[in-house]
């Protein structure tokens, strides 16, 4: 067979399995008694985490939130990594399960390691390895009730599900185009959907450079634009451009000192240069636009999800906590986002996830937007589709299997069964020199002495992951509910603190 006979044989296969998830779906959400096995692979293929595999592992670690599904008494859950999970840590986790005896959910988790440190997808990884994907196979007793939940669907995570033969929650990865900087101002475009001004399909410096002799053009006062590169993520293929002091539009020398501006690109991954940049966009392909800008500016985003039935369900909404050179690289979140411009991004955010379940796609999405503030309130203009998981999935999934809770669209408000409303502060960037000092069972012992387990009474708390961060990287995530801001931000603040005197009391001779 040819290689495209082979990608369609892999496609056609990759449909019947797929079909499948939809009677599987239907037997989930009524939370039926009959078994069913989740397998969970998350492994980075988009995201650029660090050129070192032994970062890889915190990552693949951030999701054992869903280890909390084991509460289903007939659930099996394998859980892949690159490198073996420690059992303190799997431990930290089952006992958070509610309701449930951790030695009933114990027997059925099984975890499964490649033994692989490169900074490979673990993706790839699995499929390199006949025997790793025949060990998985043996672990699902049942095939037509299992699916596969990976961080984020390319070409690798479908032929993962082909080779396991079964489905996977998650969008095809045929719809990956719909999720570049590209697709994303076209979509924004053609559902109505406020977003900056500028130009996408840019594959040259001197598209760049044209694209914003135009916006200058119809928006002579723009300050600073935005490049992007189509399948940057978390803010590291963006660059910003200082057009202040450029001559006046439609200028003789504008053109050439548009162009010089483009090498004093202050990019957010400061370990590359404008060159090599430009070579990325020529071979990948990116946008220009309006860096919005104001006194008063925030960046909120909206969760989403279509069901395998085509059903579209808005989740949750989060302000964004975002550093880096720029300010546009995500370090965490806030939860949920402030109520006075919540509903307006809820409204534009369904306006994507209707088109989106046009289109076909299933699985979680988020929309990034940028929000300032005017005289009558707040402009929210979006700015990105991330068709996958992201930061701010395993924190509110997180609060979700713990609580029971609901988030409400139209009152942008989380409630326990309790009646307690619930909010969160959460980072997966908490990092300090001294955390070195720490193995994961020393935190595990700064928790108990110092009273920051999550209380299940209360349901407020920390919640820690990626702890195998700690003592090669000095870095840790946590999520902190409380049942307000103000609480959860004094949770949040509480556990840092702790986190830096413990730290640093262990590093001192």
């Amino acid at each position: 067979m040819g290689e495209n006979e082979v990608n369609q044989d892999v496609i056609d296969r990759f449909g019947a399995v797929q079909a499948r998830l939809t009677e599987l779906w239907k037997s989930m959400r009524t939370f039926s008694s009959d078994e069913q096995t989740i397998v969970v692979v998350p492994s980075m293929t988009l995201d650029k985490v660090e050129d070192v595999g032994s970062m890889m592992q915190p990552y693949e670690e951030r999701f054992l939130f869903l280890l909390l599904l084991l509460r289903q008494p007939r659930a099996r859950l394998v859980y892949v990594t690159s490198q073996t999970i420690l059992p303190s840590i799997i431990d930290y986790y089952l006992d958070l399960l509610p309701g449930v005896i951790p030695s009933h959910a114990r027997p059925r988790l099984f975890t499964v390691a490649v033994h692989d440190s490169t900074s490979r997808p673990l993706s790839q990884k699995i499929l390199e390895r006949p025997r790793v994907i025949d060990k998985i196979r043996s672990l699902i007793p049942d095939p037509v009730r299992a699916h596969l939940i990976p961080y984020n669907t390319t070409e690798l995570e479908r032929d993962l599900a082909v080779a396991l033969g079964i489905p996977m929650y998650g969008a095809d990865p045929k719809f990956f185009p719909l999720g570049t900087k590209s697709g994303c101002r076209r979509i924004f475009s053609e559902e109505g959907v406020r977003h900056p001004i500028g130009f996408e399909d840019l594959y040259s410096s001197d598209q760049v450079v044209t694209a914003i002799a135009k916006m200058r053009a119809d928006k002579p006062r723009i300050r600073e634009v935005l490049v992007k590169l189509n399948e940057g993520v978390a803010g590291e293929g963006n660059g910003v451009i200082d057009l202040r002091g450029l001559p006046e539009p439609g200028g003789a020398e504008e053109l050439k000192q548009i162009d010089a501006r483009l090498f004093d690109l202050k990019l957010e991954d400061t370990s590359t240069d404008p060159e090599t940049y430009f070579r990325k966009l020529e071979a990948r392909g990116g946008i220009v636009e309006e860096r919005i800008a104001g006194e008063e500016f925030r960046s909120p985003s909206v969760q989403l999800r279509v069901t395998p039935l085509g059903e579209l369900e808005i989740l949750s909404t989060h302000d964004q906590v975002l550093g880096g050179e720029s300010g546009q690289t995500y370090l965490g979140c806030r939860f949920p986002a402030d109520e006075s411009y919540a509903a307006s991004i809820t409204r534009e955010a369904a306006k994507v996830g209707a088109r989106l379940a046009r289109e076909g796609v299933i699985g979680r999405f988020a929309l990034d937007f940028v929000v300032v503030r005017n005289e009558d309130g707040w402009d929210p203009y979006a700015i990105e589709i991330n068709l996958r998981k992201g930061g701010t999935t395993h924190p509110f999934l997180t609060l979700q299997f713990l609580t029971d809770g609901t988030y409400d669209p139209e009152s942008g408000v989380f409630t326990a069964p309790s009646g307690r409303s619930k909010c969160f502060v959460a980072s997966d960037h908490l990092a300090n020199p001294h955390y070195r000092g720490l193995l994961p069972d020393d935190l595990f012992d700064i928790v108990v002495t110092n009273g920051l387990h999550f209380d299940q009474s209360r349901q407020t708390g920390v919640v820690f992951h990626m702890m195998s961060g700690l003592t090669e990287h000095g870095s840790i995530g946590l999520t902190a509910v409380g049942d307000d801001h103000e609480e959860a931000e004094a949770i949040y603040n509480r556990a840092v603190e702790v986190l830096d005197r413990e730290a640093l009391a262990a590093s001192t001779p």
